[in-house]
């Protein structure tokens, strides 16, 4: 371990960002977030919510690129818990990096949207509030018993115009197609882990790195063939390596199968971003706000 952090992650980020960028990830390890949250605008508004929190005395922080959004002040995530608002799915406990990928991928009404790795089901939602409870989404999710929470997050936000599929995404019929994807891939979670997780070294290992960049490039390639020509998804993982993210993207831009759509980056001020391999990407470092986190939006040629 190097700075708590496994040898080999040391020497990545060190060979990708260099030091003093390595240094400001490392130190965002050791950052403990406040709690942050979005209105499920399925079920309320941010101003019903913003009432309820100023008559509860809670202090809290708009954010600047999303109006549904809050950091919530000097509150534990388990206070939120408690109140009405949260067991009535008016709120959606999400980090802040992880509202980013449906924003970018701006769903619109009557279009027929893949989520291929869906569970919790915090993005798929949020897709859903973004359309105005008019898009329709097919949610996939390999694993049964996740997908069984997925479903129960679903009922909860009142998200009723959501299919969920117990599948692998890889495995889904050629015959399908859709308007928009999104493909917020499982993956080695860089970008999200703490310095003070005791079984870090035991946990995140090279092998875990190099078997996420494996589904993630069986995934994309799924996803392209899914998505009529011409439309648009987005790319994204809690990982800041390039390994899993700039590399995958790239073997498909080399074949002509997808182009870059740049994100306006400008519009995280209170973000550190970190440089990226691919014009128009966004990666952003772990920090006493974010997690780590890569989002990028594709075309299919």
């Amino acid at each position: 371990m190097i700075n708590n952090i496994p040898e080999f992650l040391y020497h990545l980020l060190i060979e990708q960002y260099g030091e003093t960028l390595t240094n400001t990830i490392i130190e965002g390890y050791s950052q403990q977030r406040p709690v942050t949250l979005r209105a499920n605008t399925l079920k309320a508004n941010i101003s019903n919510i913003k009432t309820v929190f100023d008559n509860l005395h809670f202090t809290y922080k708009e954010v600047s690129w999303y109006q549904d959004a809050l950091i919530i002040e000097n509150i534990s995530e388990e206070d939120i818990k408690n109140l009405d608002i949260y067991k009535n799915g008016e709120i959606y406990l999400q980090s802040l990096s992880s509202m980013i990928p449906p924003i970018v991928l701006s769903p619109k009404e009557d279009e027929n949207i893949l989520d291929m790795a869906a569970a919790p089901g915090g993005k798929t939602t949020q897709m859903l509030a973004l359309s105005q409870n008019k898009a329709f989404i097919t949610a996939c999710e390999k694993n049964k018993i996740r997908a069984e929470r997925l479903q129960y997050n679903l009922n909860k936000q009142g998200a009723n115009r959501v299919n969920v599929m117990i599948k692998d995404a890889r495995q889904l019929d050629d015959f399908f197609s859709f308007d928009k994807i999104l493909l917020d891939a499982p993956c080695s979670g860089s970008g999200t882990i703490s310095i003070f997780d005791k079984k870090l070294g035991t946990t995140f290992t090279e092998d875990l790195v190099n078997r996420s960049s494996k589904v993630q490039s069986d995934l994309l390639r799924k996803a392209i063939t899914l998505l009529k020509p011409g439309h648009e998804m987005v790319y994204s993982t809690c990982s800041i390596l390039n390994k899993e993210n700039e590399q995958i993207l790239q073997k498909c831009i080399n074949l002509k199968q997808i182009e870059i759509l740049p994100i306006d980056v400008s519009v995280f001020t209170d973000a550190i971003l970190l440089p990226t391999s691919i014009e128009g990407t966004l990666c952003i470092a772990p920090s006493d706000l974010y997690e780590g986190f890569f989002v990028a939006k594709l075309k299919k040629l």
